[in-house]
């Protein structure tokens, strides 16, 4: 018996957050968005994937977001990253240094911590 993966994260977003989630996740992040299954599509939010990296939104009437805990988004080009979220109007703020990696945070358009890493 053992834990093979995480099949998705989840964050939280506001009711009528879909629009705002499809701009930041589907064109300034680049995830493809996913169609939810039948028996959740009511319930409101949105599923979105990037590689093998699964990320669902779902709507809480009242979200708030996290202050640490946060989804870390492996990238290459790490500072063609930085100048897009700067481009796509995106808070930035470089992270502390880990050995080997180079971070730094923005924030979805709910607040919501998304930290992006690239190896060294």
């Amino acid at each position: 018996m053992e834990v093979i993966s995480i099949d998705h994260v989840q964050l939280a977003i506001p009711p009528g957050g879909e629009p705002a989630a499809r701009t930041f996740y589907g064109q300034v992040l680049g995830f493809t968005e996913l169609p939810k299954p039948e028996a959740m599509r009511g319930r409101g939010g949105l599923w979105f994937q990037a590689g093998p990296v699964q990320l669902h939104l779902g709507v809480e009437p009242d979200m708030r977001p996290s202050i640490k805990a946060h989804p870390a988004l492996v990238v290459t080009e790490f500072d063609r990253w930085r100048a897009r979220l700067a481009a796509a109007g995106c808070r930035w703020k470089d992270a502390d240094e880990v050995p080997g990696t180079r971070r730094g945070h923005t924030w979805d358009p709910f607040g919501n911590p998304i930290e992006l890493i690239e190896a060294r």
